[in-house]
Parts: structure tokens; C-alpha cells; sequence
């Protein structure tokens, strides 16, 4: 994972009204007050306009025909649980709003508004979301085109303000110890050291004396005291990789660590006071393994106090294409690499975004480094991409098997990836032009908003 996302400089605000006359007095409101803003006139179309953008806040009204504000705002909490949403709402109506923001929603106000309150309302709401545009250091070196990936970044500024523990959840290779990075990067404890350890690679004897050290004469080998990776996290982070291969006789000790907030080295007599903030990774399903006996529950819990799930990439296509131009241009900047691949030819961005990339971003990084070494000069041609893939490309699914939300999902999807092109998009996926404006229109979603 890894090149910001493309957020433009004015917080982003999406009205959504069905009163033409009200949507264009908050637009001047809002525009004088130097926000961007987009409208929309029902809830269906908001849905379609945040499946191509997703705005910094939206503004909707509570009583609108077919989809109300109440629906559209369970909608968007379900699919952007960090999204600010301010309810617009009559005198009349004003519990119905304050039920709202129990459930979640940023703000409430009152019609005929003051225009004052909302312009303060609206910065109150985007000053959180739109903090990485202003400071985006703990975002450096992280490539997050997909709304999925902006989503997880979101979770991440908030967590990274706690010291709970964070489970991170994502298949190998998605990218698991990039994002507890960026939480210890967003974090208080930033200026901290940040120390990671894969429990899957050290031997059971050994993990102890690695995580909680071990006092000279210990054992076998131990000619001197040495500090474990608790102490040398000290003020920062620890990450525990694949904890879920921790093995059974070691998982108690990690525990009563982590409630008391104190280690024994090995072969000391006294414990050692500990000061770090955990983040704990996996790629196996530890339900399952508490299941199995594999995994304790009581753990579990621990180390679970918050998580956080990387979506694979094969459920993020848009972020395909950024990657791998990120990783050449990564490649090309080596002392031993000339400039001189341009970029890859259209079949063979067409591969890399077909494939399913069950190996995820790791998979993407190395097969982008194989076509690099054999390419004499650019574009990178399909030819090196399928040589490198080993195997013949996964289709993206037929859009007649998608239905519902998935439908939305996916001809948003099929339109970023083509940048808006109808007649691209239609190609990609296997319509006829007027079928597939037929579909965008059921779906609320407007070919104008993915040209941006």
C-alpha cells in the first residue's frame, strides 16, 4: 500500500434537500464560506453522488419524499460509519433530529437557519475529516484512491487518538503492518519508537526472551542482560504480527502483561513497569481458533478492543492502477534504474486490474518489480505483466450477477476505474451504452460526477 488520496484543497459538503429553493441558499451560504459544494434533490441521488465522491460532510433535510433524511443518514452510517452528517430539520421536528444525533449524527439544525451557526457547524464537522489534508504526515507513503480505503484511514485518525489495543484483520500481503504504522504515525505516542515483531517467525523458546527479555546467565547463550521488545517499545508501539500463530503456552504470560502492565524478564527477580500502546495483527480467523482451542478467548478480548479490517484488493480495483504506477515510479528511482520505462500500455493496466490478486499488495509490488527488470524500455507491455502473473487473469464478475447496494458498488466501481467514460464503462462491463445509462440512472448515479 502506498501516494495520498486526491482530496481537493476547500472541505467538501453535500446538501441534500428536495426544496430547490432552500438547496440554493445554502450553496451561497456555504460557497461564501469557502466550501465546496455539491446537491442533491432526494436521498437516492445522494447515494449515487457519495459512491462517486465521497464529500468531507453532508447536510440533509429530515423530511423528503421517497427517502427521508433518517433513511439516507442509516444508509450512509452503515456504509461510512466516520462520515459527519448534519440533520436540517423543522421546529416541528426537533426530536426526531435530537434522536439523530444519538445515533450517531454530527449535528442538528433548525429551519430557517442562521447562517452564522451553519457556517460553524460545517467547520466543526470537516475540521476532524479534513485534518490529513492539512497534516498529512502519518499518511505519507499510503496509496488510498478507493472509498473503502478512505474509509479505513478514517477509523484510523480516530483510533490512533486512543491507546486502546487494535486488532488489524486483512489477508497477507493487504498491507497489515503499513496501517499500524499510520496508526502509530496519527498517534500522541508518534515521537515513540515503533517496534514490530512477527510471532510466526520466532520460535517458541524464544519468544519470550525476545518480547520480555532476559537477565545474563538466563540460559544457554545469555552472556548479558538484554532489554525485550516491551522495554525497546517503551513511550511508542508494539506490534505483535500474525499473533494468531502465538503459540498456546506463551499466550497466558502475554496476557497477564497486558493487565498488569508489568513483565518478568526471563530469569529475573523482579518485574519491569511497562509503558506501550499494542497493536496486534492477524490473518487467520481467531473466532475460529478460540473455537478450536487454538486461541484464548480472555486474549482475545485484549487485544481486540478495537478492530480494524484491510479490505482485500481484489475488492478495491481503483486502487490497482495507483499502486503499481507508485511502485514504478518507486523502482525507478534506485541509483541502478534510468528513466526510461513510461508508465504501462493500456492492455497491460488492463491485466493488472482484471487479475484477482489473491497474494494482495505484496503480490502487485513483486509482479511490478518482475516486469520492470525485463522491460528494455517503456511502456511496459501486457506481454510482461501475464509473464509475470504466471496465470491467466480472473474476470471481474458479469454485472447481471450483482443486485442491490452490490450493483451500486459495482457500476461506481466500473465508472472510477474508467474515469467517468460511459462508453468505456459499458465496454468493461459486457452493456450496451443505452442499457448501462439505464442502470446508472436506476442507481442515482451521474456520469458528471466521476469526470471529476
Amino acid at each position: 500500500m502506498a501516494a495520498n488520496s486526491h482530496k481537493t484543497s476547500a472541505p467538501a459538503v453535500l446538501v441534500v434537500d428536495d426544496d430547490p429553493g432552500l438547496l440554493r441558499l445554502i450553496t451561497l451560504r456555504l460557497e461564501s464560506g469557502g466550501f465546496e459544494v455539491d446537491t442533491a434533490d432526494s436521498g437516492k441521488a445522494a447515494l449515487g453522488q457519495v459512491a462517486a465522491r465521497l464529500p468531507d460532510v453532508v447536510i440533509t433535510d429530515l423530511r423528503m419524499d421517497e427517502m427521508d433524511g433518517m433513511a439516507l443518514f442509516a444508509r450512509l452510517r452503515e456504509q461510512h460509519p466516520t462520515l459527519p452528517v448534519i440533520i436540517l430539520t423543522a421546529h416541528g421536528t426537533i426530536p426526531e433530529a435530537v434522536a439523530a444525533t444519538r445515533q450517531g449524527a454530527f449535528s442538528f439544525l433548525t429551519k430557517p437557519f442562521d447562517s452564522t451557526e451553519l457556517l460553524e457547524t460545517v467547520s466543526e464537522a470537516t475540521r476532524g475529516q479534513r485534518q490529513h489534508a492539512d497534516d498529512s504526515g502519518w499518511r505519507q507513503g499510503i496509496v488510498a484512491h478507493s472509498y473503502a480505503m478512505e474509509k479505513l484511514l478514517s477509523e484510523v485518525e480516530l483510533v490512533a487518538q486512543s491507546d486502546a489495543s487494535v486488532l488489524i484483520a486483512g489477508e497477507s500481503g493487504s498491507g497489515k503492518e503499513v496501517i499500524a504504522q499510520a496508526i502509530h504515525a496519527a498517534s500522541p505516542r508518534s515521537a515513540g519508537p515503533f517496534v514490530a515483531l512477527n510471532c510466526a517467525a520466532i520460535p517458541a523458546e524464544l519468544l519470550e526472551s525476545e518480547l520480555f527479555g532476559h537477565r545474563r546467565g538466563a540460559f544457554t547463550g545469555a552472556e548479558k542482560d538484554r532489554d525485550g521488545l516491551f522495554v525497546r517499545a517503551g513511550g511508542g508501539t508494539l506490534m505483535l504480527d500474525e499473533i494468531g500463530d502465538m503459540p498456546a503456552a506463551f499466550q497466558a504470560k502475554l496476557l497477564r502483561a497486558l493487565q498488569e502492565k508489568r513483565i518478568r524478564p526471563v530469569g529475573a527477580a523482579e518485574e519491569t513497569a511497562i509503558d506501550v500502546r499494542l497493536i496486534s495483527a492477524t490473518h487467520r480467523d481467531l473466532e475460529a481458533a478460540i473455537r478450536d482451542h487454538e486461541f484464548r478467548e480472555d486474549l482475545y478480548y485484549r487485544v481486540n478492543v478495537v478492530q480494524l479490517d484491510i479490505p482485500p484488493l481484489r475488492e478495491r480495483p481503483e486502487d490497482i492502477v495507483p499502486l503499481a504506477e507508485h511502485f514504478l515510479s518507486r523502482l525507478q528511482r534506485r541509483p541502478d534504474e534510468s528513466e526510461r520505462i513510461g508508465g504501462f500500455s493500456r492492455d497491460a493496466l488492463r491485466l493488472l486490474v482484471g487479475h484477482s490478486w489473491p497474494g494482495n499488495v505484496r503480490q502487485l509490488a513483486n509482479v511490478v518489480e518482475h516486469a520492470t527488470v525485463l522491460c528494455r524500455k517503456g511502456p511496459i507491455p501486457a506481454a510482461l505483466v501475464e509473464r509475470a502473473l504466471r496465470a491467466e487473469p480472473d474476470r471481474m464478475a458479469p454485472l447481471a450477477e450483482a443486485r442491490d447496494r452490490f450493483e451500486r458498488d459495482y457500476l461506481a466501481r466500473v465508472m472510477r476505474m474508467s474515469k467517468g467514460n460511459v462508453s468505456e464503462a459499458a465496454r468493461m462491463s459486457g452493456r450496451n451504452r443505452t442499457e448501462f445509462y439505464r442502470l446508472l440512472k436506476r442507481h442515482g448515479l451521474s456520469p458528471a460526477d466521476f469526470k471529476r
